[in-house]
């Protein structure tokens, strides 16, 4: 098996791959400052919890979005389990093709999830993760990156509204029961939810518009689950995309991974 780390701006996944499918995941807040040591404790812990050995990680990937802790994570890596990480960067081989003006712009979080959708659904597609922030791009069925639009994520956007307003609270962010509200929290999670999947639909629509092309959709990120029910433009709804395409990208590039 092998390990597949997603750093993200609020979480860091550690996810457990095993013949191509995710074997359990498990979240480490970014909010805390750990040292590699710290990491290196905590990833132990969950492959006990998982029931694997040290000995039974063979490879690890990172796609990273955080510079700053990415140095910990390696040295993490190094350190307990003797193995240099293979840390999604522009270089690595992808079989995707960037069709813009500098591509080392692209993320690693954009890129992987272009990936996996490209290899598992085939093109064209329009990928859509939806985490801290909301990123849609768009590849085409011969493998070539068109466009990429970022928004504020769901819960960015809550969280702007409660630390920018004197009144109103940070509110649980899910499916309001009606789109009519009698109080300020249900007022709160009416109107952010609804205009989440507008804006969502929009941009969506938009890019179909603009690039005059029938994508298949393929929506992931931890705020996906939230509005997949009411976003009916979304053809593929797969919360282990990321994992997927670190998958892919870990197999046409073994020779630069593994243990010292």
């Amino acid at each position: 098996m092998f390990i597949a780390l997603d750093i993200g701006n609020s979480n860091t996944v550690v996810g457990f791959m095993k013949d191509g499918r995710t074997d359990g995941t498990y979240r480490i807040s970014n909010t805390a400052s750990h040292t590699s040591d710290e990491y290196g404790l905590l990833i132990l812990q969950f492959l006990a919890m998982s029931g694997y050995r040290p000995e039974d990680v063979e490879d690890v990937i990172i796609c990273s979005v955080v510079p700053q802790l990415l140095r910990g994570f390696k040295s993490c890596f190094s350190n307990f389990f003797g193995i240099k990480p293979l840390v999604i960067a522009p270089g690595l081989k992808t079989g995707i093709r960037l069709k813009m003006p500098d591509p080392r712009q692209l993320g690693s979080d954009i890129l992987t999830g272009i990936v996996a959708a490209y290899n598992l659904y085939g093109g064209p597609a329009l990928v859509i993760d939806m985490g801290t922030a909301t990123t849609v791009a768009a590849v085409n069925s011969e493998g070539t990156v068109e466009m990429c639009l970022i928004a504020p994520g769901l819960e960015t956007q809550a969280k702007s509204l409660s630390s920018n307003t004197a009144q109103l609270p940070h509110v649980e962010l899910k499916k309001p029961s009606s789109a009519t509200a009698n109080t300020t929290e249900t007022a709160m999670q009416t109107g952010l939810y609804y205009s989440f999947v507008g804006g969502i639909e929009r941009m969506i629509k938009l890019c179909k518009d603009e690039l005059n092309c029938d994508f298949t959709v393929v929506a992931t990120g931890g705020l996906s689950s939230v509005i997949k029910e009411d976003c009916k433009l979304i053809d593929i709804y797969d919360p282990d995309l990321i994992f997927e395409g670190m998958d892919i990208i870990r197999e046409k590039n073994r020779q630069n991974a593994g243990k010292f």
